[in-house]
């Protein structure tokens, strides 16, 4: 139950808080805490996604600038590290594992295409790369959704021991009016506040940056496909 120094009652949200129970202060402080961890993991997961977006624009701007898969190659790894030049480098590097000195051919000389497992090799090596770097990008959203289903519950649970306290001072008091009850309902409330405040942007921003995660996992799997479909193209496979 509050606790009333001289029998004031608090006039502010600052004050309730301040003379809150021990429970509710628990409850809120790690509220707190969870709110704080969440607005760090959407701060730095938007700075993330703002560098990948530059990330690729510089990649395929270079990539429209080349003719050639080789040509691409050294004017991409230039480049500071990214998905998308690990990707391109993941599978140069296995075609040049299956056909040494291949891509240092003159355009229309012969080569040997790669057999069908082969293809199915570096399509697997491909997918693998991608399914690591969509792992990657996706680190700590999961707490995210943690975040967002937990605060409501502890949230809850602080209003219920504020309520289950308000009413035992009532009992112990032996009074049940208004000026009585309020404060406890109060003290009650601002632990759902507490809790609401936490997990609703969690919940917008694990939303938010799953649908991103998603949406780069798929612009990761067709530049691998247009990555094979260049190699066909040259006659590399």
């Amino acid at each position: 139950m509050i606790q009333q120094t001289g029998g004031a009652v608090p006039s502010s949200s600052l004050e309730l808080v301040l003379s809150a129970s021990p429970e509710t202060k628990v409850v809120l402080a790690i509220t707190t805490l969870f709110s704080l961890v969440s607005w760090f993991i959407i701060i730095f997961k938007w700075w993330q996604f703002r560098r990948l977006n530059r990330q690729a624009d510089k990649f395929f701007g270079e990539m429209e600038r080349t003719t050639r898969l080789q040509e691409a190659y050294h004017a991409v790894m230039k480049q500071p590290p990214s998905p998308y030049n690990r990707l391109f480098r993941e599978a140069i590097t296995f075609y040049s594992e299956l056909r040494p000195g291949a891509l240092r051919e003159e355009r229309g000389a012969d080569r040997t295409s790669l057999t069908p497992t082969q293809l199915e090799a570096l399509k697997m090596v491909l997918g693998k790369e991608v399914a690591a770097e969509r792992d990657l990008l996706g680190h700590y959203i999961p707490w995210l959704a943690t975040i967002g289903s937990v605060s409501p519950l502890l949230g809850l649970l602080g209003t219920t021991v504020g309520i289950i306290n308000a009413f035992t001072g009532i009992a112990t008091k032996g009074s049940g009016n208004l000026a009585a009850v309020a404060p406890g309902v109060a003290e009650a409330l601002v632990a759902t506040f507490g809790g609401l405040a936490a997990a609703i942007p969690a919940v917008i921003a694990y939303n938010l940056y799953v649908n991103r995660v998603r949406l780069f996992t798929g612009e990761l799997e067709g530049f691998a496909y247009e990555l094979i479909g260049t190699m066909a193209r040259e006659g590399l496979i």
